[in-house]
Parts: C-alpha cells; sequence; structure tokens
C-alpha cells in the first residue's frame, strides 16, 4: 500500500514574460486543468526542493536557478481537500496547506507531460486560464500572478 500522501504541497504557475499561463489537464479527471502540483515527499522536504522536483516531473522543465528561476510567492493557502482525492491522506485529514510558487519561461520551451499524470497541456492568457481551472485556490493564483511578479520584481530596500 502506499504511504499517505502528506497534507502540505506546492502550487507551481508557469507562465511567459506576456503572461501566458501553462495549464496541464489531470490524467485521473479529465476536463480538470490546473497548474504544476504536488505534496512533500518527505516532511522535512524543502518547499523550493518540492516545487522544482513537481516542475520537472510534470513538465519536463528544470528549475535551473539562471534561465528558470523557482519564485517563492511566500504565499500559502489552506483548503479542504476535494472528497474523491481523501483517500490518499490519513484517516480525518481533511485541508491540505498549499504553497505558491512560480516559474517564467519562454514561450517555445518544450513540455514533456507524465502521462500517468496529465493528459494535455495548453499556453492561455492568465485570465483565461484562471477561468479553466477546476481548484479554486489555482485560479485565485493566477488572477494574482500581475500583482506578485510585480511584487518580487522590485528592487530591494
Amino acid at each position: 500500500m502506499k504511504p499517505y500522501k502528506i497534507p502540505e504541497s506546492v502550487l507551481v504557475v508557469i507562465h511567459t514574460a506576456d503572461l501566458q499561463v501553462l495549464l496541464i489537464e489531470r490524467a485521473d479527471r479529465a476536463g480538470y486543468w490546473q497548474s504544476v502540483t504536488g505534496s512533500l515527499d518527505a516532511l522535512d522536504e524543502p518547499l523550493a526542493v518540492t516545487a522544482a522536483r513537481e516542475l520537472f516531473e510534470e513538465t519536463g522543465i528544470v528549475a535551473d536557478g539562471q534561465q528558470v528561476v523557482l519564485r517563492d510567492w511566500q504565499l500559502s493557502n489552506i483548503y479542504t481537500i476535494y472528497p474523491v482525492w481523501r483517500h490518499r491522506y490519513a484517516p480525518g485529514v481533511t485541508e491540505n496547506t498549499e504553497h505558491v510558487f512560480s516559474v517564467q519561461v519562454e514561450g517555445d520551451t518544450t513540455i514533456v507531460l507524465s502521462p500517468r499524470e496529465h493528459l494535455n497541456y495548453v499556453w492561455l492568457p492568465y485570465l483565461e486560464a484562471a477561468d479553466k481551472c477546476f481548484s479554486a485556490s489555482n485560479a485565485e493564483a493566477l488572477l494574482q500572478l500581475p500583482q506578485q511578479l510585480a511584487r518580487l520584481n522590485q528592487p530591494a530596500a
């Protein structure tokens, strides 16, 4: 039996400079579109390590710190785990804490999906992408994308 998932995860918004956002369609729920997500593999796994791992596993994109830089939004969401996925967590676990990250890539970046996890991908303007997401926290992160990037790009005081 697989070990229970840790109820702490990352959300990685993948975007271009002109705010086109990559969405991927879940293999276990056709029609459910989202950004990269994934749970910690261990309680002591750093969030940035989880984000980089999930980014690579789900899209083939490597956060190398040079061309592709993982940006921690210092933003967390606590949400109720959908009943359809609660069996993956320990009995009685109903909430997950999700930490938001983003990466900016070129529009022609090669995407290699994990066929076990995802069926398709699409690039959309961030507002359209927010409308297509099934997850409210994912949609909210996409709506915040311009403001978060402006904040993250401010020079240090």
